[in-house]
Protein backbone atom coordinates (compact mmCIF):
# COMPACT_ATOMS: atom_id res chain seq x y z
CA UNK A 1 0.00 0.00 0.00
CA UNK A 2 1.32 3.44 -1.37
CA UNK A 3 -0.37 5.46 1.04
CA UNK A 4 -0.69 5.47 4.73
CA UNK A 5 -4.17 5.70 4.67
CA UNK A 6 -6.49 2.33 4.69
CA UNK A 7 -7.83 0.57 1.59
CA UNK A 8 -11.15 0.89 3.12
CA UNK A 9 -11.09 4.79 3.48
CA UNK A 10 -9.90 4.75 0.12
CA UNK A 11 -12.45 3.27 -1.22
CA UNK A 12 -14.66 5.34 0.59
CA UNK A 13 -13.79 8.18 -1.42
CA UNK A 14 -13.75 6.37 -4.36
CA UNK A 15 -17.28 5.64 -4.01
CA UNK A 16 -18.52 8.97 -2.96
CA UNK A 17 -16.93 10.14 -6.22
CA UNK A 18 -18.67 8.21 -8.33
CA UNK A 19 -22.40 8.16 -6.59
CA UNK A 20 -21.85 12.06 -7.33
CA UNK A 21 -20.77 11.31 -11.09
CA UNK A 22 -23.53 8.89 -11.66
CA UNK A 23 -25.79 11.85 -10.33
CA UNK A 24 -24.67 14.32 -12.54
CA UNK A 25 -24.97 11.88 -15.29
CA UNK A 26 -28.54 10.50 -14.68
CA UNK A 27 -29.87 14.32 -13.84
CA UNK A 28 -28.49 15.62 -17.44
CA UNK A 29 -30.15 11.88 -18.85
CA UNK A 30 -33.35 12.45 -16.99
CA UNK A 31 -33.49 16.25 -18.15
CA UNK A 32 -33.09 15.59 -21.86
CA UNK A 33 -36.63 14.96 -23.23
CA UNK A 34 -37.27 18.39 -21.18
CA UNK A 35 -34.18 19.94 -22.58
CA UNK A 36 -35.61 19.36 -26.31
CA UNK A 37 -38.76 19.83 -25.52
CA UNK A 38 -37.72 23.00 -24.48
CA UNK A 39 -35.49 24.10 -27.30
CA UNK A 40 -38.26 23.04 -29.59
CA UNK A 41 -40.79 25.83 -27.91
CA UNK A 42 -38.05 28.37 -29.01
CA UNK A 43 -38.10 27.30 -32.23
CA UNK A 44 -39.64 29.30 -34.51
CA UNK A 45 -40.72 26.58 -36.90
CA UNK A 46 -44.16 25.95 -37.80
CA UNK A 47 -44.34 22.18 -37.52
CA UNK A 48 -43.08 19.91 -34.94
CA UNK A 49 -41.39 17.83 -37.40
CA UNK A 50 -39.43 20.75 -38.47
CA UNK A 51 -38.89 21.96 -34.97
CA UNK A 52 -37.44 19.21 -34.15
CA UNK A 53 -35.28 18.75 -36.94
CA UNK A 54 -33.77 22.44 -36.51
CA UNK A 55 -33.38 21.60 -32.32
CA UNK A 56 -31.18 18.34 -33.64
CA UNK A 57 -28.58 20.12 -35.70
CA UNK A 58 -28.31 23.07 -33.91
CA UNK A 59 -25.32 23.41 -31.97
CA UNK A 60 -27.11 24.40 -28.52
CA UNK A 61 -28.20 20.17 -28.50
CA UNK A 62 -25.21 18.50 -30.02
CA UNK A 63 -23.50 20.18 -26.30
CA UNK A 64 -25.45 19.05 -24.41
CA UNK A 65 -25.89 15.83 -25.76
CA UNK A 66 -22.31 16.16 -25.60
CA UNK A 67 -21.90 17.30 -21.73
CA UNK A 68 -24.78 14.10 -20.79
CA UNK A 69 -22.05 11.89 -22.74
CA UNK A 70 -19.03 13.18 -21.03
CA UNK A 71 -21.00 12.64 -17.48
CA UNK A 72 -21.40 8.92 -18.24
CA UNK A 73 -18.43 8.17 -19.11
CA UNK A 74 -17.01 10.37 -15.60
CA UNK A 75 -19.68 7.96 -13.80
CA UNK A 76 -18.23 5.08 -15.19
CA UNK A 77 -14.64 5.69 -14.58
CA UNK A 78 -15.54 6.55 -11.00
CA UNK A 79 -16.90 3.27 -10.77
CA UNK A 80 -14.40 1.21 -12.23
CA UNK A 81 -12.18 3.81 -10.02
CA UNK A 82 -13.64 2.53 -6.95
CA UNK A 83 -13.80 -1.22 -8.04
CA UNK A 84 -10.09 -1.01 -8.68
CA UNK A 85 -9.61 0.01 -4.84
CA UNK A 86 -12.10 -2.93 -3.80
CA UNK A 87 -10.32 -5.32 -5.82
CA UNK A 88 -7.01 -4.04 -4.71
CA UNK A 89 -8.13 -4.56 -0.78
CA UNK A 90 -9.08 -8.31 -1.74
CA UNK A 91 -5.99 -8.70 -3.23
CA UNK A 92 -3.92 -7.32 -0.03
CA UNK A 93 -6.34 -9.80 1.77
CA UNK A 94 -5.56 -12.80 -0.17
CA UNK A 95 -1.93 -12.40 0.49
CA UNK A 96 -2.25 -11.41 4.49
CA UNK A 97 -4.11 -14.56 4.45
CA UNK A 98 -0.96 -16.47 2.80
CA UNK A 99 1.13 -14.78 4.68
CA UNK A 100 -0.54 -15.83 7.86
CA UNK A 101 -0.39 -19.41 6.63
CA UNK A 102 3.11 -19.15 5.76
CA UNK A 103 4.03 -17.96 9.15
CA UNK A 104 1.96 -20.38 10.85
CA UNK A 105 4.09 -23.22 9.20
Amino acid sequence: MIQNRPLSEIWHDAALAHIEAEHEAAKLENFKSAVFSQLCLKSDEKSVARAEMTVRASPTWQTYLAEMTDARTKANRAKIDAEKIRLQFKEWEGQEFNHRMGAKL
